[in-house]
């Protein structure tokens, strides 16, 4: 029989890593599902609904942890949860892997083995374990639903007997997930809206969304995606040819998203202050990007700070303002790997450590840091 723990989220983080219909699941699978009383309070997932589909409510955290053989969070948790936890048991969350080395060095010292999700391999038998896609989906749309709300004016074009409103103007700055997002969301509000990006595939998908593509298309554009479908780091030379001709097209719009992150660097700088100063009083700009830094020259994470009238939004949790779906995305998420690591059959941790899934998202075992990227120099 495996035990399953899942502990509450700290003050600043409203998901949580379990939903009723993952309870259901896992206990289906023959796990205990114990569940520290008021842990997805803040996702609407009620002791009562968690209970009634198999969940055991605890009253603390540490009868959920106590004799645990995996703890599911939503953040990475703290080396005392996870002590507390059987010797050798598995953590599987969004560990933050690079972010706070020393931190992740002595999580890994407790001989747990570590799982972060944000590692899960770019592979179609994944696809349903990728919490990057489906919590970026959420961040994206919030960000224009936000940025409307901002902007105090209307986004669609409207026809009155006074006169006509026009269309506010949207401009979203990487067609990752989130940026796709984005453009559908500010096109279903009905927003002119306008996308750029660095790999050459983006190109077809933003027009597939009824947005203009902005791109200096060059031989460097059409190499510029790893095999992994990211964005590679962009020479100077080409950068500048970009950004200038982001500066020519940045300062007539309304509303600009940006959702350029390349994973365990800094976010690239997309929007310089000269950039924000050209723009229209009025204009709002949202920097996904805000936790590593930010997109925008201006950005101060976790705030909002106004430039000549135009503000500029970080936001550092946009997915966890939007808890009940994100919660529910996540613990679907973390089933779906689950699944791979329990034998439905025997009903116990049967792990297949050469598993591409397991390889790829294993960051800790046996007391070291183990994963390919975070070895020193990485």
């Amino acid at each position: 029989m495996v035990t399953i723990a899942v502990t509450a989220e700290g003050a600043d983080e409203a998901r949580v890593a379990i939903s009723p219909e993952t309870a259901k699941k896992l206990t289906a699978l023959g796990a205990t599902v114990k569940v520290q009383a008021g842990a997805g309070a803040r996702s609407r997932f009620s002791d009562e609904a968690l209970k009634s589909q198999g969940a055991v409510i605890v009253a603390s955290a540490a009868e959920a942890l106590n004799g645990a053989d995996i703890l599911l969070k939503v953040r990475r948790p703290s080396p005392d949860e996870v002590r507390a936890l059987k010797p050798g048991a598995l953590v599987v969350s969004m560990l933050d892997p690079y972010g706070d080395r020393p931190g992740l060095e002595t999580l890994a010292g407790t001989n747990a083995s570590l799982f972060a999700m944000e590692f899960m391999p770019r592979i179609t038998r994944a696809q349903s374990m990728d919490v990057l896609s489906s919590q970026a989906n959420l961040a994206g749309y919030k960000a224009v639903v936000d940025a409307a709300a901002m902007f105090e004016q209307a986004m669609p074009m409207m026809m009155t007997a006074a006169g006509t409103v026009p269309a506010a103007k949207a401009f979203i700055m990487g067609a990752g997930v989130a940026g796709l997002q984005a453009i559908a969301t500010a096109r279903r509000l009905g927003a002119q809206v306008s996308a750029t990006d660095v790999r050459p595939a983006a190109k077809e998908q933003v027009a597939s969304l009824g947005a203009k593509f902005i791109a200096v298309e060059d031989e460097e554009f059409k190499q510029a995606q790893t095999a992994a479908g990211y964005a590679k780091p962009m020479s100077a030379e080409y950068q500048a040819k970009q950004a200038e001709l982001v500066a020519s097209h940045i300062k007539n719009q309304d509303i600009v998203v940006t959702t350029a992150l390349i994973p365990g660097r800094p976010a690239p700088r997309l929007i310089t202050r000269a950039m924000v100063e050209s723009m229209k009083p009025g204009a709002v700009i949202v920097d996904l990007a805000a936790e590593r830094g930010g997109n925008c020259e201006v950005t101060e994470p976790g705030r909002t700070v106004e430039v000549g009238g135009v503000r500029i939004y970080g936001p550092l949790n946009l997915a966890g303002e939007i808890p009940v779906n994100a919660s529910s995305l996540y613990a679907k998420n973390l089933l779906a790997f689950l699944t791979t690591l329990i034998d439905k059959d025997e009903k116990a941790l049967k792990i297949d450590w050469d598993d591409e899934i397991v390889k790829g998202t294993l960051v800790a075992k046996d007391g070291k840091v183990v994963h390919p990227n975070l070895s020193q120099g990485a």
